[in-house]
């Protein structure tokens, strides 16, 4: 299950045991201000109560509204967690994963210039960008770097040093270290020449980085409009590959839905976590999918699946584009400092497109929702509420009608009565 998702379980499961507190509890009625004071007259109090002994108007429009807003919060955590899992947790709606869309966008950053000792100087303006953060064995990283005024005319820079060394905790392991030359000519990761912007390119394998497990530091010291200054950039890199990519990739309509398969030599068995991102045919971001499960060693078939129902209902426009697949084992015992400083062992990534669908009908899609035994047990569980909820306010004021379901509201199946 993703994170982001078993979070909003676990919210919904505390709001499910607070909405169980009220279902045993039901509101008790407010005393009157006159029935909680000792020397309140008998007919004072009987002024302010209707001859049926009920509870006053005013407090039975505050109980009333008491249990609509109870009856309200259960069916919202009802309706929430069946529209939040009608989709299974590896084939999730782009838009809820934005953040997952361009893994392999550089990173930016500009900052004023800064100085040894903590000052900066906001005249001088330092435009960084790296093109990744993980590095998988025989990957690179290219670092860039330039200078701007106040206006944005680039300033003169000349880089006097670049670094990279290992991050270690203590005396635990040795940290390596590698000089980076950086550039402005053109060459290799440097696309134009003479614009300002220096690039350098670490390629850990090829220096004494190669075997070091965990975050590399690069420090770049340069001068820049008569001034000294420095910046840093990370990157987590693991040494060793737990799987390669092997064979092409194929696609298969599978149970309604449409599955991409890719080839994986695993070296390495564990618990691999997979994603891919997937854009429909006018090029637009459409959804994430992960995979998350164990496999044993060797040959194995990987399903990164786009569940039927939602390109149902989002009308996905075919063929699909599968893209920008990467992922990682999940180590379950990572040793920092004396042995691996990561908690993962990265996989070689595949950029761009990997696999184009052919031109499926949405019609050969089922449109059924995700079932599971803990998603029936959760509905289960919270259906209950919102008919003891329902059942409450009718039998408070059973002249009135129910609410209708927030659920019908928003489009979807009500709880069952």
């Amino acid at each position: 299950m993703a994170p982001r998702f078993a979070l909003i379980l676990a919210l919904l499961l505390a709001l499910m045991m607070a909405s169980r507190l009220f279902r045993h509890d039901p509101p008790a009625p407010v005393p009157s201000a006159a029935a909680a004071m000792p020397g309140a007259s008998a007919r004072h109090v009987s002024s302010k109560a209707d001859g049926a002994g009920l509870p006053m108007p005013d407090d039975r429009a505050r109980r009333r509204r008491a249990l609509t807003e109870h009856l309200q919060l259960v069916e919202h955590m009802y309706c929430s967690y069946r529209a939040g899992s009608r989709y299974p947790a590896g084939s999730r709606p782009m838009a809820e994963h934005i953040d997952q869309n361009a893994p392999n966008a550089p990173v930016t950053e500009m900052h004023p210039l800064r100085l040894e000792g903590g000052a900066s100087d906001a005249k001088i303006q330092v435009q960084t960008a790296q093109s990744r953060v993980y590095l998988a064995a025989g990957e690179a990283v290219a670092f860039s770097l330039r200078a701007v005024d106040a206006e944005g005319r680039v300033l003169p820079l000349v880089v006097t040093r670049a670094l990279a060394g290992g991050i270690t905790y203590g005396a635990t392991r040795a940290a390596p270290q590698a000089a980076l030359p950086f550039a402005d000519d053109g060459n290799g990761a440097d696309p134009v020449a003479g614009d300002g912007a220096f690039t350098g390119v670490l390629a850990p394998a090829q220096t004494g980085l190669a075997g070091f497990d965990g975050t590399i530091r690069t420090e770049v010291r340069f001068n820049a409009g008569g001034k000294s200054g420095a910046v840093l950039f990370d990157v987590i890199y693991t040494p060793a590959l737990p799987a390669v990519w092997s064979g092409p990739a194929r696609e298969a309509v599978e149970n309604g839905a449409l599955a991409f398969i890719l080839k994986l030599d695993v070296r390495m068995p564990g618990r691999y976590v997979i994603s891919g991102r997937v854009d429909d045919a006018a090029g637009r971001p459409f959804a994430l999918l992960t995979f998350n499960d164990i496999l044993g060693p060797g040959p194995n078939d990987l399903r990164l699946t786009v569940f039927g129902k939602l390109m149902r209902d989002r009308e996905a426009a075919l063929p699909l584009t599968l893209r920008d697949v990467d992922g990682y084992l999940l180590k379950e015992n990572p040793a920092s400092g004396n042995g691996s400083a990561t908690d993962r062992a990265l996989l070689p990534r595949l950029e761009g497109k990997v696999l184009t669908s052919a031109a499926h009908s949405l019609a050969g899609f089922s449109d059924a929702e995700w079932q599971s035994e803990e998603r029936s047990r959760y509905l289960t569980e919270f259906g209950k509420d919102v008919a003891l909820a329902r059942q409450q306010l009718a039998a408070f004021d059973p002249g009135q009608p129910l609410p209708p379901s927030a659920c019908a509201q928003a489009g979807q199946n009500a709880p069952l009565k």
